[in-house]
């Protein structure tokens, strides 16, 4: 009969040792979803796994979707959010998600120098790290001196076919097609898509394809972003980067910034918090803009030479983004309906 007892005594005793283990503390941890290419922006997040100790459990994209499948993701949690950080690659989109009451307002203390451009005035996002639309010419199959100038020479009936585009309704590309709805009108933007479609345009799946393919002569050239770009042209491939309506009389060359937002009612607000701190210090800014991506550093204090031209060197085109951003749906039904039948 002792024996019986001491045995379920060490059966409680281990059932209660079990029940304690199981409710102990919930590790420190943040669910970020990003947007921007795996293999820039892990080990960013790593690092500050590091240097904090809170795990970072990141959602990725895919190339083919980009920010829609995690902007649709962040839409179809909002009675339970999941997530706790939107690191999109973008900001179109964000200002979308913001419209649609899904981000949360925070003002970053790290951001407090970024130019008022980059900074949401209701503190719902904040913009850093930008990327230039480019484009990435073959210099084997384009000669020196007929490079395309301008988004418009794509429609040139001499490059018939022979230059790509990534599929405009996911990520930069579709960015960029509401930019062009909100800068020159519905009609002169459809105009544009409709040339692009009479000269036979290759639609890409992404914009890194865009490159690669460029880069192996499948394309004459391609419009793409910087970060795809400049790997090419670092892998030494026979490519250049030339940057379209950057004359005096054209429209200018599409900066478009990464963005940060607080995903509201996300389960770890206050780890969320720590992570944009980190995410827009000078620190962060410095390694991405010498990192592979090669990004252009926003905050007024990181000084570091970059290896794509800036704002500061170039005509930049000048876009309401919010504008943009009311204009998306427009473009996108007009590009699924038209463009790409």
């Amino acid at each position: 009969m002792n024996r019986l007892r001491t045995l379920a005594g060490l059966i409680l005793l281990g059932g209660g040792l079990f029940f304690l283990v199981g409710c102990g503390p919930k590790p420190a941890e943040v669910v970020v979803y990003t947007a921007l290419d795996r293999g820039f922006s892990e080990p960013i997040l790593r690092e500050f796994e590091r240097q904090t100790g809170i795990k970072c459990r990141a959602k990725y994209d895919t190339e083919a979707d980009k920010t829609i499948g995690l902007v649709n993701t962040i839409r179809f949690e909002k009675g339970r959010p999941r997530g706790d950080v939107f690191w999109n690659n973008e900001i179109v989109n964000t200002l979308r998600l913001k419209d649609e009451g899904l981000l949360a307002p925070y003002r970053p203390q790290a951001a407090t120098n970024f130019p008022a451009t980059f900074r949401d005035p209701e503190d719902c996002w904040t913009g850093f790290a930008a990327r230039a639309r480019v484009f990435l010419v073959n210099t084997n199959l384009v000669k020196e001196g007929e490079e395309p100038k301008s988004i418009y020479d794509m429609a040139d009936p001499k490059w018939e076919g022979r230059v790509g585009i990534a599929k405009p309704l996911a990520g930069t590309t579709a960015s960029h097609a509401a930019c062009l709805f909100a800068t020159l009108g519905e009609k002169r933007a459809k105009e544009f898509f409709r040339s692009l479609k009479r000269n036979k345009v290759r639609i890409e799946t992404g914009n890194k394809t865009v490159a690669v393919n460029v880069a192996a002569g499948r394309l004459a050239f391609g419009l793409t972003d910087t970060d795809d770009a400049i790997i090419e042209v670092e892998n030494g491939r026979p490519v250049k980067i030339v940057y379209p309506d950057a004359g005096a009389e054209q429209m200018g060359v599409l900066f478009i910034p990464n963005t940060l937002a607080l995903i509201k009612n996300g389960p770890n607000s206050e780890n969320a918090k720590k992570l944009i701190e980190y995410l827009l210090s000078p620190e962060v800014e410095l390694a991405l803009a010498r990192g592979p991506s090669a990004q252009i550093p926003l905050n007024p204090a990181v000084r570091a030479k970059t290896r794509v031209k800036t704002p500061r060197e170039l005509k930049a085109m000048p876009v309401d983004f919010a504008h943009a951003a009311k204009a998306f749906d427009k473009a996108a039904g007009f590009i699924a309906a038209e463009f790409l039948k």
